[in-house]
């Protein structure tokens, strides 16, 4: 037999797999499976066989393919009914993140978010509710990176009492790639924390399987797990998605939600070749951006609560059929520019049968980035009822206040150093603090409002002001907007 001929660009992709492959033996930090699933997202990276998107192809979903949330499956209100149906249940938090963006140290899931009680209290509350009423056993599952795991191994403890088993598992740790040459940066002798990356949510399905949770939950009965941000306080158990889910044998749900201006940039729900797909930003063409920012043509994004069929992953990693799309992420870290491969569990959805989406309330997606969401929360906007964050029925608007603090309310520590208490914001349409601005108690915030400290000046709110449609200055008037 002849001997193959490989052209030049082909000996180099080989030569360099090889090399990484020889790389990744001298680390001992990570286990063969992330070294094996490292390799693997590297030689697709490099060998660049990404499936592009033709624009003429996309088509807009159906409701047959996302399905309004009101016309659901209706189901029985039963409790024993209810009961049979948690019991299928297991519900996943992706608790990998960091709180550096508010200024805070360790899982961003420990942030006290209202009444002293942070996000992961919540999230237990709200299980724990479920489990008293309905007599059911749903448990908690945790998926942490090597950033988040021994700070929640410690503060999962205060729940050893609680009525509900908390798991939980960690994501891959790959190493970060030196741009220049694709060495893996540990292999350069950068082994402290900086030299490694978790590889982003789509890592949940591997990485839950890989831990052996998945075939324990699978053991208990566990048919659905439901996959949530564990700073989305909107991401609540939904027992109407769960029963047509179980109805109609869907293998995946993306709850995506209606689009507003805030959301161009969310992935959205298309129906591409006669399959449910995730479109994201990055896929498409610079002559397409601005259409595919429009909320008339996509009217959706995504809200990365995901429910998902535990037999079908256990499928699907076992065949080692989930090839989402690989995200790039370019970071510079201690004036090294290195490279991070990712991958999202929404691209998984094309993969799954009889995938679907769900048209969800807005209510469904409440995030927690950065500092002026606490405000949202935080204020009379909000109520927290067994765990869940419930919007105030007082708020004639559907739609949120839009809040923009400044730098000097980043951190967390400094947002909550400027507030005697939170305002009242129900009648609140904009918000926008420039400035060294401090509030003092019982104020509350009408209309389009502005307050603006000039520079180097301090200026303070008094306690009991009403401020309707203002533009308040460090100055002695107040100017109408």
């Amino acid at each position: 037999m002849a001997a193959v001929q490989l052209a030049p660009a082909e000996v180099t992709e080989i030569e360099q797999l090889s090399r990484i492959r020889l790389e990744l033996a001298t680390l001992d930090q990570i286990s063969d499976n992330e070294k094996s699933g490292f390799l693997k997202l590297v030689g697709r990276y490099i060998g660049g066989k990404s499936e592009g998107i033709q624009w003429e192809k996309i088509k807009p979903p159906t409701d047959e393919v996302v399905v309004p949330y009101d016309k659901l499956s209706s189901f029985s209100d039963d409790p024993a009914r209810i009961k049979g149906l948690l019991d299928k249940l297991a519900v996943l938090k992706l608790n990998g993140g960091l709180g550096t963006t508010m200024g805070c140290t360790g899982p961003k899931s420990v942030i006290e978010v209202r009444n002293g009680l942070t996000f992961l209290d919540l999230i237990v509350k709200q299980i724990e509710n479920l489990n008293h009423t309905y007599g059911s056993d749903v448990p908690l599952v945790l998926m942490n990176s090597f950033n988040t795991h021994d700070d929640t191994l410690k503060i999962v403890q205060r729940y050893n009492d609680s009525k509900l088993d908390v798991l939980t598992f960690n994501q891959s740790q790959y190493p970060r790639i030196v741009a220049e040459d694709l060495t893996p940066w540990p292999a350069k002798g950068k082994t402290d924390n900086a030299g490694w990356y978790p590889p982003g949510h789509g890592d949940v399905f591997p990485s839950l399987a890989n831990s052996g949770k998945l075939d324990e939950l699978i053991a208990k009965g566990k048919e659905y797990v439901f996959i949530a941000n564990s700073d989305n306080l909107g991401a609540t158990v939904d027992l109407k998605i769960l029963n047509h889910l179980i109805e109609n044998q869907n293998e995946y749900c993306m709850e995506v939600t209606p689009k507003t201006l805030a959301d161009v940039k969310g992935g959205t729900l298309i129906s591409y070749e006669d399959r449910v797909q995730l479109l994201e930003i990055a896929q498409v063409a610079d002559e397409h951006v601005s259409e595919f920012k429009s909320i008339t043509k996509f009217k959706i994004f995504n809200t990365n609560n995901m429910w998902v069929s535990l037999k079908a992953i256990k499928r699907l990693v076992e065949a080692d059929a989930l090839q989402m799309e690989i995200i790039p992420n370019p970071k510079e870290v201690d004036s090294v520019k290195v490279l991070q491969l990712e991958t999202a569990a929404g691209a998984a959805i094309r993969f799954f049968d009889r995938a679907i989406g769900v048209n969800v309330p807005r209510s469904r997606f409440l995030p927690v980035k950065a500092t002026s969401d606490l405000l949202l929360v935080q204020s009379d906007l909000y109520t927290v009822e067994d765990g869940a964050v419930v919007r105030s029925t007082a708020r004639i608007s559907p739609e949120n206040p839009t809040i923009e603090l400044g730098s000097e309310f980043k951190k967390v520590g400094d947002f909550l150093k400027r507030f005697k208490a939170i305002p009242s914001i129900i009648s609140l349409d904009s918000l926008k603090v420039i400035g060294n601005v401090w509030f003092g108690k019982e104020i509350v915030l009408k209309g389009k409002v502005v307050i603006e400290a000039k520079k180097e000046e301090k200026l303070e709110i008094p306690d009991e002001v009403t401020i309707e449609n203002k533009h308040v200055t460090a100055g002695p008037t107040y100017s109408d907007l």
